[in-house]
């Protein structure tokens, strides 16, 4: 048994506030061999434009009864295939004082595609600042033009980019689903934020972005001090209590992109403004701007890591729409990004087995998942 507690080599749990949970982080397993299931990495070389796709220009969609206009840049049109819908018949939910186990309400809403551009072979990490902004002010209009109907109370806009995510469609597109309560995830955000601030009488997530920055600083001053005076002694990680080493994998002045200190998944992100905005329609051009330039890095540093389009989930989470001044007060915007890739193109994480039924868990530290993917160029492997 080694003499002092390494933070890279001894497995630990980590806490998410955002949550209320743990995550066991083992990285002692990062060299276990792998005979598991791998996923194809079939070359993505796309056309421009793609007759048969339901989501290119001109072409008709899914359900046979639209066609596409001939869009030039951002289309954002109702879902055809929505998962709720508006006009349905009423439902009166079940009480708890019936029976507190079998509990149904009914759930109105909204659902919209946002394709990205025009291009059939474009996804984000492909495309430029300046064609990205486009898609910013499509989540922004979407997003208000929703907040104005009265019985809809949350706005969800996400990406589900790639087959392995679960993508019924090549074409880059995302989605907003709108509904009339506030879900799970957002939800609990909400709460434990709210617990938060009572307990520090600050936001949680503007604390979060001066700890990485602190982090951030203490890890160079750190590397500057081991070059001047020699490599430090591996296995000093026993002198502090929390892991040392920087999460930020890039930033510019309005926005900085980390891998959380308690993530989940192998290469996940979290995407903060670096100012309290509780949605994205409070940022000013500046603002959108540099977010544009965080989501053309970050999507390129994740393409480039495997050299393959990087599948994920993203996630943006922002005030809900229920005229609720607290929930308003509490939301600081942010974006998840949850990738599935593990080790390469084709080796995914899976939430099986005890983290399923047990507690989340994660090999690679998120120190070290930051530093490679900090250390990838930002121009596409395919432009090299």
């Amino acid at each position: 048994m080694s003499a002092a507690f390494d933070f890279n080599h001894h497995s630990h749990k980590r806490f998410n506030p955002l949550t209320n949970s743990w995550v066991l982080c083992s990285p002692h397993r990062t060299q276990r061999p792998w005979q598991g299931s791998e996923e194809s990495n079939n070359a993505d070389q796309r056309p421009t434009y793609d007759p048969s796709c339901y989501l290119c220009p001109r072409n008709s969609r899914a359900n046979g009864g639209f066609q596409n206009p001939d869009y030039k840049n951002t289309f954002v049109f109702e879902n055809d295939f929505p998962a709720v819908q508006q006009n349905q018949p009423g439902l009166v939910a079940s009480s708890e004082a019936s029976n507190s186990l079998l509990q149904v309400e009914s759930v109105r809403g909204q659902c919209h595609v946002v394709c990205f551009s025009p291009a059939h072979d474009k996804t984000l990490a492909d495309m430029s600042e300046p064609e990205i902004l486009p898609v910013i002010e499509a989540w922004i209009d979407t997003y208000n033009s929703l907040k104005s109907k009265p019985f809809i109370n949350h706005v969800q806009i996400f990406e589900n980019k790639g087959a392995a995510m679960g993508c019924s469609n090549p074409h880059p597109h995302g989605q907003v689903w709108s509904t009339e309560d506030i879900p799970q995830e957002t939800a609990d955000e909400l709460r434990n934020m709210k617990a938060y601030e009572e307990k520090h009488k600050s936001c949680m997530l503007c604390d979060y972005v001066k700890t990485e920055t602190d982090a951030d600083q203490k890890a160079k001053l750190k590397s500057s001090q081991e070059v001047e005076g020699g490599a430090a002694e591996s296995g000093a990680a026993g002198a502090t209590t929390t892991p040392d080493g920087s999460r930020i994998v890039c930033e510019n002045a309005s926005f900085m992109c980390v891998v959380p200190f308690w993530a989940t998944w192998p290469f996940e992100t979290l995407v903060l403004s670096k100012t309290h905005l509780a949605r994205l329609s409070d940022m000013n051009d500046t603002q959108k701007q540099d977010l544009a330039n965080i989501l053309r890095r970050i999507t390129c540093r994740y393409d480039n890591l495997f050299r393959c389009s990087f599948p994920y989930s993203m996630g943006i989470h922002q005030a809900p729409t229920d005229g609720n001044s607290e929930n308003e007060a509490l939301s600081h915007l942010h974006l998840h990004f949850y990738p599935p890739l593990l080790r390469s193109a084709t080796v995914k994480k899976f939430l099986v087995g005890f983290e399923l039924l047990g507690q989340a868990q994660r090999d690679l530290t998120p120190e070290q998942a930051a530093k490679r993917l900090s250390d990838l160029s930002e121009g596409h492997y395919k432009s090299a």
